[in-house]
């Protein structure tokens, strides 16, 4: 079965979830060392406030937190994490499929390029969340661009490193405010 998004979904670019568990608080969309300047910009051009926090560094030496950043996140706009601060959701204007529009789409990061491909070993893992996905079973059969932009993305995330660490956003839903923590914490 061919995917294709789902008529008038924008699910993928609002809802963001809890990773690795709720301690470490929403995540948000990962973004590469050399994106992070280029998502800056458009945020500018666009008059759009935007909120890039760490996501996963390393260190070669033990210390209290990493010393090189290998990957970043670009926050949700709203205070619980959700909702990507270049989808449209104020104009009338929607995508061919009906779903909002993304302000950066040609240019948007390789991650959102990947979707919803989750993992590119054989068979190839689709996000169970996608409404896709969710309605019309985890196979599909196009997508070779998204699994050609998750290996670029595995790739760059190698390394020899024998200290990886995450961050904890300390964004999630008010709910969970009491559970969820904020800095760097040494992947065990």
């Amino acid at each position: 079965m061919n995917f294709e998004c789902v008529k008038d979904c924008s699910k993928c670019c609002i809802e963001r979830e809890y990773y690795p568990t709720i301690k470490f608080g929403k995540v948000g969309v990962l973004i590469l060392p050399e994106e992070k300047e280029k998502i800056e910009s458009y945020a500018k051009n666009h008059n759009l406030k935007i909120t890039i926090l760490p996501r996963i560094g390393i260190s070669h030496e033990k210390s209290d937190g990493p010393t090189t950043i290998i990957a970043y996140q670009l926050m949700g706009k709203e205070s619980n994490g959700n909702t990507c601060p270049f989808l449209d959701t104020e104009s009338i204007e929607r995508s061919p499929h009906g779903g909002y529009i993304c302000k950066i789409y040609q240019n948007r990061p390789l991650a959102c390029k990947a979707y919803p491909v989750i993992e590119s070993s054989s068979p190839i893992v689709l996000d169970s969340k996608c409404k896709f996905c969710e309605n019309c079973g985890s196979t599909a059969t196009n997508v070779n661009q998204e699994v050609r932009s998750l290996v670029k993305i595995k790739n760059k995330m190698i390394t020899n490193a024998p200290f990886v660490w995450r961050y904890a956003t300390g964004i999630g839903d008010e709910s969970n405010k009491n559970e969820i923590t904020t800095g760097w914490f040494l992947e065990i």
